[in-house]
């Protein structure tokens, strides 16, 4: 599955992704593949399992980001998943 990140809190290495109008899916840093964190607006692939209190993302990976990563001026910089700049 596929589907874009809508909350992440680094306090807790917990987020939410979005479920297209159903419930949200939570996500734990142990289940990120080559991350340590997401960025609210990234795309990831998954697998959803139902767990105790609901929804479950399992094998999370990213695949993209949909917001620009260009400064201000409109200078490109490298994106590097996983990483605040």
């Amino acid at each position: 599955m596929q589907t874009s990140v809508k909350k992440w809190f680094r306090d807790k290495d917990t987020g939410f992704l979005d479920n297209r109008g159903g419930p949200d899916i939570k996500v734990s840093k142990g289940d990120l593949v080559d991350c340590q964190f997401l960025k609210v607006g990234a795309v990831v692939e998954f697998e959803c399992h139902l767990g105790e209190k609901g929804l479950v993302a399992k094998k999370v990976k990213l695949v993209s980001r949909n917001k620009s990563t260009g400064d201000m001026k409109g200078n490109k910089k490298e994106f590097r998943f996983g990483v605040m700049t």
